[in-house]
C-alpha cells in the first residue's frame, strides 16, 4: 500500500510540474513525431549543460516571439 501511495504522490507531482510539456507532447505527437524529437533534444540540452537555464530562457523567448508573429502576421488560421 505504501508503494502505491508513493507512486500516486510522485505522479501527481510530475503532472503538476510538467503538465504543459505533457500537453505539448500529446498535441505535437499526434501531429508530427519530429516535433517530439526536437522538444526532447531541447530538454536534453537544458539538463545536460551548466548554462541550461539560459537555453530555456532563449527557447521561451523564441517561442513567445513566434507565437506573437503568428498572432499578428499569421496566414489567417487564427480567424483574426
Amino acid at each position: 500500500m505504501g508503494c502505491l501511495l508513493l507512486g500516486l504522490r510522485h505522479g501527481a507531482y510530475c503532472v503538476g510540474c510538467c503538465w504543459m510539456l505533457m500537453a505539448l507532447l500529446f498535441v505535437s505527437g499526434v501531429m508530427n513525431v519530429l516535433w517530439i524529437a526536437l522538444l526532447a533534444v531541447l530538454i536534453l540540452l537544458e539538463k545536460l549543460f551548466r548554462f541550461g537555464r539560459w537555453i530555456a530562457r532563449a527557447a521561451g523567448a523564441t517561442f513567445l516571439a513566434a507565437g506573437a508573429w503568428l498572432l499578428f502576421f499569421g496566414n489567417g488560421v487564427t480567424g483574426l
